[in-house]
């Protein structure tokens, strides 16, 4: 396919999940044999049938692949009751979600259903070819394709041409969450299918794991300049053979780490990554550390630490870090106040480049007059976690926190519009500025913007987001850091 020609359909982007005819659901009872589900299926030739007594009380599904895995492969009878072999991770979405949200979800878990959730009630489901049909072509039928894709010269090659999709979405309007979402998830799609190379090259580990990642792409906010920042956790095995499980698992991250440099998501220069023996630990190591980094609470734990609190999953065993995050909720309810005060700290490190005759301050590199974009994001992202983990919103993602905490009264509706705003007009001139580096001037790309390049209406603009981040920087130090 060639990006290079306008193949985005641009009406795609604008229609909502309600706008597409969303099939209705069909039911069956728990105790239902599954012989009985298979023929209602076929007699309503749909490829998937919802397991509960009515809609508001659905308690799983089944699909023509379940009962081919499930049922045929375990060579189980067609008798038995369809809880028994029944999938139970159900993914919901509202109807006034956009279809891009839609499939960037049903990417992230791997769900080719989704049931649509209005007030609280089930009244349909989507699949994914249904979204897909109206998405022909365009980033998400790349995004399959790098799905599909198995050896490191074809990833790699996938991989280069992310930024002339990336240049192309922004240059069509999309809103740069969304674009830092197709990133995220081609990431993690590749870090996927590097994982199962991996695997049969040196076989099945020998325990239950969860690879997981943190920072920016553990935020879903990744740019086109992206490092590795990932980290293993494994189940607790018993002493004789701990030090064989751990040596496997390292042995692995380190073949996954350098399979993904070769492809150019390149090494984490801070070593941030679970071929470090810091970075990889059984379940019961990792809770110690969270509580010894909440319990000590000093401003160097707290700058060297705080990316932790941004992980997400993305092959595994997502039970170990589900674990992993209800003890460091327990820890955070008793957090000593100095973690909250220095976890502020973090947000005031960065000040807004702005003089005091409220001009832009810039610093020259090779020449030119130019500020860093990712450190005047950084407080809004620091800002909104420190939040978050005050008032126990485990969203990792900037944007999803902040409205979270507006839900929760923490922000005004002004004051959440404000910095969602400011984040997202700093994120898409940063993946401009990085996809024009890449394609015009074949550099590689930085998060350094040339102040003379910009336009006066955006110069203008950057100094009104500086006043906005200033603004929230004396909130967080009345609010976090009285002893400042």
């Amino acid at each position: 396919m060639d990006f290079s020609t306008p193949v985005v359909t641009d009406h795609f982007y604008s229609k909502k999940v309600s706008d597409l005819h969303f099939r209705n659901l069909r039911l069956a009872p728990p105790e239902t044999p599954v012989f009985e589900c298979a023929a209602k299926m076929s007699q309503e030739k749909v490829s998937c049938l919802f397991i509960g007594v009515s809609p508001e009380q659905i308690i799983g599904y089944i699909t023509d692949i379940t009962l081919r895995d499930q049922l045929l492969a375990k060579k189980l009878s067609a008798t038995i009751p369809v809880s028994e072999i029944m999938e139970s991770d159900m993914v919901t979405i509202s109807p006034q979600a956009y279809l891009v949200e839609a499939l960037m979800l049903m990417f992230r878990t791997r769900s080719r259903y989704l049931l649509v959730e209005e007030n609280g009630n089930y009244v349909g489901w989507i699949s994914r070819t249904k979204i897909l049909t109206e998405q022909s072509q365009g980033p998400f039928m790349f995004i399959q394709s790098v799905k599909e894709a198995r050896q490191i010269p074809e990833l790699t090659e996938k991989w280069n041409r992310m930024p002339e999709i990336i240049h192309l979405l922004l240059s069509r309007g999309m809103k740069a969450g969304i674009v830092n979402q197709i990133i995220t998830t081609v990431v993690d799609t590749i870090a996927q299918r590097v994982i199962e190379r991996v695997f049969k090259e040196i076989g099945p580990a020998p325990a239950k794991f969860v690879f997981f990642v943190l920072g920016s792409e553990g935020r879903g906010e990744l740019t086109l300049k992206t490092d590795q920042d990932n980290a293993i956790i494994y189940e607790d095995k018993a002493n004789e053979h701990r030090e064989e499980v751990r040596a496997y698992f390292l042995d692995f991250a380190t073949r996954v780490s350098t399979a993904l440099n070769e492809i150019g998501i390149v090494f984490c220069e801070g070593e941030l990554m679970a071929m470090n023996p810091r970075w990889t630990h059984s379940l019961s190591h990792w809770k110690r550390n969270y509580e010894s980094w909440i319990q000590d609470a000093s401003q160097e734990t707290a700058m060297n630490y705080a990316t932790f609190f941004d992980c997400r999953a993305i092959y595994g065993e997502n039970s170990l870090l589900e674990s992993l995050k209800e003890y460091m909720d327990f820890q955070l309810q008793q957090a000593p106040e100095k973690f909250y005060i220095n976890l502020g700290y973090n947000a005031l490190q960065y000040e807004p480049p702005i003089t005091f005759f409220r001009k832009i301050k810039t610093e020259t590199i090779d020449g030119e007059r130019q500020v860093n974009l990712k450190q005047i994001m950084r407080p809004i992202v620091d800002l909104a976690r420190v939040y978050a983990l005050k008032y126990r919103v485990f969203e990792t993602n900037t944007t999803r926190r902040i409205e979270l905490l507006r839900d929760k009264g923490v922000f005004s509706d002004k004051e959440a519009q404000e910095l969602i705003h400011a984040f997202d007009y700093l994120m898409a001139l940063r993946l401009e500025n990085q996809s024009h580096l890449i394609l015009e001037k074949r550099e590689k790309p930085k998060n350094f913007l040339i102040i003379n390049q910009i336009t006066k209406v955006q110069s203008v603009t950057l100094l009104e987001i500086f006043k906005v981040i200033e603004e929230f920087q004396a909130r967080i130090k009345l609010a976090f850091t009285r002893t400042l």
